[in-house]
């Protein structure tokens, strides 16, 4: 383990208020990840360089009955390190709760050359809870091929399985350069969208770089290559409008309980 290595951990605690506005009854983070709420969302601050060799940090989401989060980032994350360095992981475990709603729509994750990082994400839904996350991820820095990268995700629906996939990418992850896989594109990208009152989807195609897929416990998946981030930004938003789930991404806002700080959910000092 690189000495200094941090272990972190993040939470989240949304309720729906009475009068209908989701509020944040506990936010609580520590360095390297932060947390604020800002603009009808919550944003992930980067408050140190990183994830670096070593690293491992925990966010943990609670949105409860009929609760609505949006989560979003201030910047990509950038995973750093050198050939032969230790793992650094980011786990992400979420629970929806009856009717709610998370919306997960951070920057892409940008796997540079000689960096080891996995990302793992674990989510339950309750019944009538609706999802929509989506995972971009850029292979190395301009100029530079990428570091190991393994992206996995759990999720299930009132305890039924909705999806379960893991995408191994950079050297060591057998046939990630093969036509199977990213055939040889600088990224790679994805966007899960779960809501059990949506009509069903049917297959579709947009060339050979994305394609929507409907999910045999309901929902869609979209996923897409392209040669950076920008364009495959563009390529999944066409799969979402093609996939007639676009309206995922919006969301109304989310408040803090007056009462509550912004770090640990204990009151606020006067």
């Amino acid at each position: 383990m690189r000495a200094g290595a941090l272990r972190a951990g993040a939470a989240v605690v949304a309720r729906l208020g009475p009068d209908g506005v989701t509020r944040l009854e506990v936010l609580r983070s520590s360095p390297p990840l932060g947390l604020r709420q800002a603009a009808g969302s919550l944003w992930m601050v980067g408050t140190a360089a990183g994830p670096l060799p070593g690293d491992r940090v925990t966010l943990r989401i609670d949105v409860g009955a009929g609760a609505a989060v949006t989560v979003r980032s201030t910047a990509a994350t950038v995973a750093l390190g050198r050939s032969g360095s230790a793992r650094s992981e980011l786990l992400v475990e979420a629970a929806v709760g009856a009717h709610g709603q998370l919306r997960w729509l951070p920057e892409p994750t940008v796997a540079t050359a000689g960096c080891h990082h996995r990302g793992l994400a674990r989510v339950s839904l309750a019944a009538g809870a609706r999802l929509v996350w989506r995972d971009e991820l850029v292979l190395g820095r301009h100029g530079e091929g990428p570091g190991r990268l393994t992206s996995r995700i759990d999720v299930e629906s009132d305890g039924s399985a909705v999806l379960r996939q893991e995408l191994r990418l950079g050297p060591g992850a057998p046939g990630w350069e093969g036509p199977a896989v990213t055939g040889g594109a600088g990224a790679v990208g994805m966007v899960v969208v779960f809501d059990p009152g949506h009509p069903p989807t049917t297959a579709t195609c947009l060339g050979p770089e994305c394609a929507t897929l409907p999910l045999a416990a309901g929902g869609v998946l979209i996923s897409a290559v392209a040669p950076g981030a920008s364009e495959l930004r563009r390529r999944l938003d066409a799969g979402m409008v093609a996939g007639e789930v676009a309206g995922g991404v919006e969301g109304g806002p989310v408040r803090h309980s007056p009462e509550l700080s912004d770090h640990g959910g204990e009151p606020a000092r006067r």
